[in-house]
C-alpha cells in the first residue's frame, strides 16, 4: 500500500495517470471547527489493478506539493471519477482556485440508471461489486497521524471499488443510450457558481417558518454578517452565532448593545466588540431595506403553494409515472421545488431543458396548460389529450 508524501513521488504517479482514460479519486477531510474544509488525505487509483496502481496522497505528513495532482484535475484527456463529487470538487476549488474538468459522478450515474435516489458508495459496492465495506474506520479523525493499516485500507477502498462501479455504470448508460443525460449532469457539476457561497443567500438555510418580510430582511442581513465573519476567520458559523441566536435577533431587532444583552440566548461575547457592532449594523440594514427588496415571505410562499396544491399533486403523480417508465430516479428528474415552481406558473426552470424536458417537462407543461389529463388504465397512469 503506497503512501505518497513527497512531490517527486506524486509527480511520477501523476505522469502515469496522464496516460490513462480515467482515474478514480476520493478525499478525506475535516471541518468540524472550521469554515473551510481541511484536506487530510487524497485517494487515487488508475484503471489497472496492480499493487502500485492505487495510492494514498498525504498532504499533512511529509512535504508534498499538490501541483501534479491538480494538473490531472485540469486534464481534458483524463476522466476524473468520484462518488458524490460535490464536496470533493468544492475542496479542490477552494484549495486550487480552479474547478476540475471532465468529472464523472457515479452517484449521479446510478440515479440515471435507476438505482434510486442518492445511493451511497457502500451500497453500490454491495449491489454492483458484491462486496461489503467495513464500517470500522468510518468515524476516523483523518487529520491525526499516523494512520493505522485498517484506516489506510478503508481509505483505499474508496477508489479501488470505484473503478468497477464506474465501468459498470458507464457501460449501462451507453447501452441505454443516455450518454447525453450523463454529460449534461456532469457539466452542471463543473459550473463554478455551484460552489460559490453568496452571503446574501445564507438566510435560506435557516428554518424560520412563517415570518414578516421585515423579519426576513433583518435575518438576511444577520446571516450574511455571520457568513462573512465565519469565512474571514475560518471558523464554523455556529462559533460566530448559533442559528437560534440569529432567529432571536431577527425577532427582537436590537438597536443598541443594551438591547442585545436582554436575550438569554445571546452569548456574552456578542454583547460587545466586533460581533455586537456587526449585529447592530445588520439589524439596521434589514430595517432600512425598502419593502420591495425584502425577501419573499414564508407566508406568501405557503399561500402560493396552497393555491396550486392540486396541480402540484398531479405533477407529482406524473413524475412518479415517468420515472418508472424511463427507469430513472424521480429526484434526479425533478425536485419538490421544481414541482412547486411549475405549479405556480414559473417556466425558466432546469426541468424544462435538456433531457428532463423530454422525459417529464413536455408532458408536465401539457398538464399545466390544461391540454392533457392523467387517467388510470389497467393499473397504470397514462396521459390523455383533452
Amino acid at each position: 500500500m503506497k503512501i505518497i508524501t513527497a512531490t517527486r513521488e506524486l509527480a511520477a504517479f501523476c505522469q502515469r495517470a496522464h496516460e490513462c482514460a480515467y482515474v478514480t479519486i476520493d478525499t478525506e477531510f475535516e471541518r468540524e471547527r472550521t469554515y473551510f474544509a481541511k484536506l487530510c488525505l487524497i485517494q487515487m487509483a488508475l484503471p489497472s489493478r496492480g499493487p502500485e496502481d492505487a495510492v494514498l496522497i498525504d498532504p499533512i505528513q511529509g512535504n508534498v506539493n499538490l501541483a501534479p495532482f491538480y494538473a490531472i484535475l485540469q486534464s481534458e484527456s483524463v476522466i476524473k471519477v468520484m462518488h458524490a463529487a460535490r464536496q470533493d470538487i468544492e475542496i479542490f476549488f477552494e484549495d486550487s482556485g480552479r474547478i476540475p474538468r471532465r468529472i464523472y459522478d457515479t452517484q449521479v450515474a446510478a440515479m440515471i440508471c435507476g438505482y434510486g435516489d442518492q445511493r451511497g458508495y457502500a451500497d453500490l459496492v454491495k449491489t454492483i461489486c458484491g462486496m461489503t465495506i467495513s464500517k470500522s474506520s468510518r468515524n476516523t479523525n483523518w487529520s491525526r497521524r499516523p494512520l493505522d493499516g485498517r484506516q489506510k485500507l478503508y481509505a483505499l477502498g474508496d477508489v479501488t471499488h470505484l473503478r468497477d462501479i464506474y465501468e459498470y455504470l458507464d457501460s449501462k448508460i451507453r447501452q441505454m443510450g443516455r450518454e447525453e443525460w450523463g454529460a449534461e449532469e456532469m457539466r452542471a457539476l463543473t459550473d463554478p457558481e455551484t460552489y460559490v457561497n453568496h452571503p446574501e443567500d445564507a438566510w435560506r438555510r435557516l428554518k424560520h417558518g412563517k415570518a414578516s418580510s421585515e423579519y426576513l430582511s433583518v435575518l438576511r442581513e444577520l446571516a450574511a454578517f455571520r457568513e462573512n465573519q465565519a469565512k474571514s476567520g475560518n471558523i464554523q458559523r455556529g462559533r460566530v452565532l448559533k442559528d437560534e441566536v440569529l432567529l432571536e435577533l431577527a425577532s427582537s431587532k436590537p438597536l443598541s448593545i443594551q438591547e442585545i444583552g436582554r436575550s438569554r440566548l445571546i452569548p456574552k461575547r456578542a454583547c460587545g466588540g466586533q460581533i455586537a457592532e456587526g449585529i447592530l449594523k445588520a439589524v439596521r440594514a434589514g430595517i432600512d431595506c425598502p419593502p420591495e427588496l425584502h425577501p419573499r415571505t414564508g407566508s406568501a410562499m405557503a399561500d402560493s403553494r396552497q393555491s396550486n396544491s392540486a396541480l402540484a399533486d398531479l405533477l407529482r403523480v406524473l413524475l412518479k409515472a415517468k420515472a418508472e417508465e424511463y427507469g430513472v430516479s424521480a429526484r434526479l428528474v425533478a425536485k419538490t421545488a421544481d414541482i412547486n415552481a411549475l405549479s405556480e406558473g414559473k417556466r425558466n426552470l432546469a426541468v424544462l431543458r435538456g433531457w428532463r424536458m423530454e422525459v417529464f417537462g413536455r408532458d408536465a407543461l401539457r398538464i399545466c396548460d390544461g391540454k392533457s389529463a392523467l387517467v388510470a388504465r389497467e393499473g397504470e397512469v397514462v396521459m390523455v389529450d383533452l
